[in-house]
């Protein structure tokens, strides 16, 4: 019992489990923004986009399982560990890949079966084979795929995107990169030990700083796009402001104090920004219902 407990908890691994709620998370006021689709509906498309995330987070860990054994954050993990062969971790994504598409399909309709599939391919050969190891811009360009969730939702009650769809991607599109270009600071070594080029390493710690800075003002207006489209009103407003000058604050110390401190500082801030944000879409929208 105890072995068959680890090969469960490793395969869970492979998933990236800690990622998933915030994924679901981002997904879920869409279905407040639309017409309810009911319970059980709302429930099974919201698995199937849990699925689809974990399925690009599978196939991610085998494909980066060589690089992942040169980080000291990722050598750990099922693979680089040699605790699963990576032809199951494979079978295992691509698996999860088919079942997500095809949960989609059923309760979603083919735009967010489409959308969910896409998310997968995008994250996988996009990102992690060809951007990732090339270009310092990864974050940029890859945040695509950790956005897709809102998009698969709209799709799947609207059955196109529409206006509430398109301001959550962009809230997590535009929040990624100062996400990631804090991780980036505070485990520069660790990044270039595997021959990954983050920002840090390409342009320096005071440019990427900067561009850390920036990225994040530019971030605070996006965050106002669901009440500019008339989709959310004062409850979420107030704590977008509250939650973009914390997440600003943060990223100002980041540009001032230079420290490895600092920049986990503000990786831990912009996780509970974006989080904060999402919960208080669910909050307005909740007791708009009531």
């Amino acid at each position: 019992m105890s072995a068959a407990l680890a090969v469960f908890r490793d395969y869970a691994a492979l998933t990236k489990p800690r990622l998933l709620p915030l994924v679901l998370v981002t997904g879920l006021p869409i279905l407040g923004m639309a017409s309810w689709p009911g319970a059980a509906s709302a429930v099974w498309l919201l698995v199937g986009i849990a699925l689809a995330a974990a399925a690009a987070n599978v196939l991610n860990c085998y494909v980066e399982r060589d690089r992942d054994a040169l980080m000291e954050r990722t050598r750990a993990r099922p693979l680089p560990a040699a605790k699963l062969a990576p032809g199951a971790a494979l079978r295992f994504g691509v698996g999860l890949a088919v079942g997500s598409s095809a949960l989609l399909l059923a309760v979603g309709g083919p735009a967010a079966a489409a959308l969910g599939c896409a998310s997968i391919l995008y994250y996988v050969f996009v990102y992690t084979v060809w951007l990732k190891p090339r270009s310092a811009w990864n974050a940029v360009v890859g945040g695509a795929a950790g956005a897709a969730a809102p998009l698969i939702a709209d799709a799947a009650l609207n059955g196109t995107i529409t206006a509430a769809g398109a301001s959550l991607f962009a809230i997590v599109f535009f929040w990624q990169p100062p996400h990631v270009w804090a991780i980036a600071l505070y485990r520069k070594r660790d990044y270039e030990s595997a021959g990954i080029p983050m920002l840090p390493s390409v342009v320096g710690d005071e440019a990427a700083r900067r561009h850390t800075l920036l990225a994040t003002l530019g971030f605070a207006p996006v965050t106002l796009a669901p009440v500019a489209f008339g989709l959310l009103g004062g409850i979420y407003l107030g704590a977008a402001l509250a939650l973009d000058a914390w997440f600003l604050i943060d990223a100002i110390r980041l540009a001032r104090e230079r420290s490895d401190g600092a920049a986990r500082r503000l990786f831990r801030t912009s996780l509970a920004v974006l989080f904060g944000l999402f919960v208080a879409m669910l909050v307005e929208l909740g007791l708009a219902s009531l």
